[in-house]
């Protein structure tokens, strides 16, 4: 989500002062309301490392959405891509049926993933539905490859740390994101036009302000903010387990304790030697 412009306290980007110390690439590349998929990642991040490469230095791709980072390491599958005129007939039966209906619609095509969708999750489910429409098959017949790319030498770490500490660190960084002014962000980004109807304002820390008025027309922001405090960090903890359970998963990762930073400067040099 650091790819949307804006966005900066609730996708904790690193600050300009960091940036400049430190190259960062794929930030701010993207206004709220244009989609962001996880093609666009990995060509736009195979395009970064080329550049970081051609300076010498070796890329770090750092970040949260595991389904991005598997797609950059194995490649992308072969499902067909997003259609315009599908995905926007999709979305308008979305705001007319409900996600309940898509649900059930998908878990008579999908079974699997309709199981693994959460109602909420709209993009995840228009994706899976679209998939079964254009192609006639679920979205399990389009695997992940099961291979690395030949393309780059991976060093895969992950950052181990109890879940109750995970919680805690959520929580508090929830606290710092509200005083640094996460509630004026959100209302600057709604007097821009930018609502959960949006690609990037769907993000957790962002979506939690926005409710609907009491004729279902329009959204408005709540005026709620501890509430959407609770909110925010509470499905910030959901994100952690779900992510927990995806990279737990995942093949070849090296787990470092989270405060064991001598193994994870080894673990660079490794990567740069």
């Amino acid at each position: 989500m650091q790819v949307y412009r804006g966005m900066d306290i609730g996708t904790a980007k690193p600050s300009p002062a960091l940036q400049k110390k430190l190259p960062h690439h794929l930030i701010d590349i993207r206004d709220p309301d244009e989609q962001f998929n996880a093609g666009d990642f990995v060509r736009l991040a195979d395009e970064a490392c080329a550049a970081v490469y051609a300076r010498g230095a070796v890329p770090v791709v750092s970040g949260g959405t595991g389904f991005y980072l598997k797609n950059f390491i194995y490649g992308l599958s072969c499902a067909p891509p997003s259609g315009l005129y599908t995905r926007e007939a999709l979305k308008a039966e979305l705001r007319e049926r409900g996600a309940d209906a898509l649900v059930r619609e998908l878990a008579a095509l999908d079974p699997e993933s309709a199981q693994k969708i959460h109602p909420n999750d709209s993009y995840r489910l228009l994706r899976a539905l679209e998939l079964c429409r254009v192609s006639g098959r679920a979205r399990s017949a389009f695997p992940l490859r099961e291979e690395p790319r030949a393309a780059y030498r991976f060093i895969i770490a992950g950052i181990k740390r109890e879940r109750e500490d995970l919680y805690r660190r959520v929580d508090r960084r929830c606290r710092e994101m509200f005083a640094a002014g996460l509630a004026g962000e959100a209302s600057a980004l709604f007097k821009k036009g930018y609502t959960p109807d949006d690609a990037g304002m769907r993000a957790i820390g962002y979506r939690e302000f926005f409710v609907r008025n009491e004729d279902d027309t329009a959204w408005r922001l709540s005026e709620d903010l501890e509430g959407v405090e609770r909110l925010v960090a509470r499905n910030s903890r959901r994100y952690v387990k779900r992510q927990l359970t995806f990279f737990l998963r995942m093949p070849g990762i090296t787990w470092i304790d989270g405060d064991d930073v001598t193994a994870l400067r080894g673990l660079l040099r490794s990567a740069a030697a």
